[in-house]
């Protein structure tokens, strides 16, 4: 069957195999980002909505499904087999498609994530130090020793806080908010204007939110750029097959 193709259709043929080799390459690299980026933001959970969840699983589920069907490219491409080759290319016009949408998904997260970790900052910092408010203490003591900051916009923004004794501490802020070893600083001096030289003056909005705008950059800018690598195999497969089916007719 080999010698009824003619010799751009052999050149189409092992750039397609070579192709659906990257493609597995690519399916892990989306399996990774994917997983990575999910865990990053499992870290803050109760800051982010699923619409942030949502652009990393599907990276994921398109990772695992352009690792199988590049199966039916590769088995396709080497037997010459019409049908492998025609399911192969639907599949990656369907992959194509989702993965266009998931980049698209993952710039849309960035543009939109300023104003509602704004909100979502401001309602869950009025409930820090309540009771059974455990894990959301944790998760904001953890984001302000990571990002070196307090609050949202400014330390001040701790002033909005009930559930602090301010018969003790007139301007009360988490420890976290100090740049301190484990008990150099009580929350007595961690205050404003008690301990300046240790306290974190920026809001963590700008250093959180970057840090969530680069993720979902991320998404976005593997899943446009290797969608269009993909359109390339997609085209390559779309003109095998009509290189084979122009020779079965022809037989």
């Amino acid at each position: 069957m080999n010698e009824s193709l003619p010799w751009s259709g052999k050149c189409v043929k092992y750039l397609l195999f070579s192709f659906n080799l990257i493609f597995f390459v690519i399916g892990i690299i989306l399996i990774s980002v994917g997983v990575s980026v999910k865990a990053y933001y499992h870290q803050y959970e109760l800051f982010l909505d699923n619409q942030f969840f949502s652009a990393p699983n599907l990276l994921i589920a398109i990772g695992v499904i352009i690792f199988l069907i590049a199966f039916f490219g590769c088995c396709g491409a080497i037997k010459e087999n019409y049908c492998m080759i025609i399911t192969f290319s639907t599949l990656m016009i369907l992959v194509f498609v989702l993965q266009l949408a998931a980049g698209i998904a993952g710039y849309a997260l960035r543009n939109s994530t300023h104003s509602y970790l704004e909100q979502k900052l401001n309602d869950s910092l009025l409930s820090y130090g309540g009771e059974n408010m455990e894990n959301l203490n944790t998760i904001w003591d953890f984001m302000q020793r990571t990002f070196k900051c307090c609050g949202v916009n400014e330390p001040g923004d701790w002033s909005q806080n009930q559930n602090f004794n301010k018969t003790i501490i007139e301007v009360p802020i988490p420890i976290s908010c100090c740049d301190n070893k484990p008990g150099a600083v009580d929350e007595i001096t961690c205050r404003i204007g008690e301990a300046d030289d240790m306290l974190y003056t920026h809001g963590c909005l700008e250093g959180f939110g970057d840090f969530i705008r680069d993720h979902a950059k991320t998404i976005g800018a593997v899943g446009i750029g290797f969608a269009f690598v993909q359109l390339i195999g997609i085209i390559f497969a779309c003109h095998l097959s009509r290189q084979l089916k122009y020779n079965y007719d022809n037989m």
